[in-house]
């Protein structure tokens, strides 16, 4: 029997599922960026993470279609820039970094999957922008504090993943 994808380690995410601006739900909204770590505090440079969200509103449908692709040979040449979808799909860069621009989400939180080398599974996790939200009175106020995202500045927000450790973000389970 040959492996499955969920049997073979990486890193191959960031060579076949990237898509040129993946990571642009949207203009003039916010910016949500920062790292992924390692157990070891080391940054991970071959990560790849999708977002979904709700838009302003709250709703989660999104808009399908906001794809482009070459005429000739179909290659994907990025978003048309003009439906939010509230689907997005981004790599780390070699120091671990990334970055999505998108708008506030109407229900407080980016939901966030997490692919990367030594996983066999993908990760999910989410960013909230409150620290009111229901969920997070569920966890130990240490745990807490993993899924909230930190304002740099007006508009730009710092959210770093950790995969193991001591600071180990919270995963969720959907089992």
């Amino acid at each position: 029997m040959k492996p499955t994808p969920s049997q073979t380690i990486g890193p191959f995410y960031g060579f076949a599922l990237p898509f040129p601006g993946g990571g642009d739900l949207a203009d003039g909204g916010i910016t949500v960026q920062g790292y992924v770590h390692d157990g070891a505090g080391a940054p991970v440079p071959d990560a790849l993470l999708e977002f979904w969200q709700a838009d302003p509103s709250g709703d989660l449908r999104g808009r399908p279609g906001s794809l482009r692709r070459d005429p000739v040979n179909g290659a994907v040449l990025g978003r048309h820039g003009l439906d939010f979808t509230g689907f997005g799909r981004v790599p780390t860069d070699a120091d671990g970094r990334y970055g999505l621009r998108t708008l506030m989400p109407g229900n407080g939180y980016i939901s966030v999957c997490v692919f990367a080398r030594g996983l066999l599974h993908h990760l999910f996790t989410r960013v909230y922008f409150d620290g009111e939200a229901a969920f997070l009175d569920t966890l130990p106020p240490g745990r807490r504090e993993t899924l909230l995202a930190r304002q740099e500045r007006e508009g730009v927000y710092r959210f770093d993943i950790h995969l193991q450790g001591e600071k180990e973000t919270v995963f969720l389970d959907f089992g």
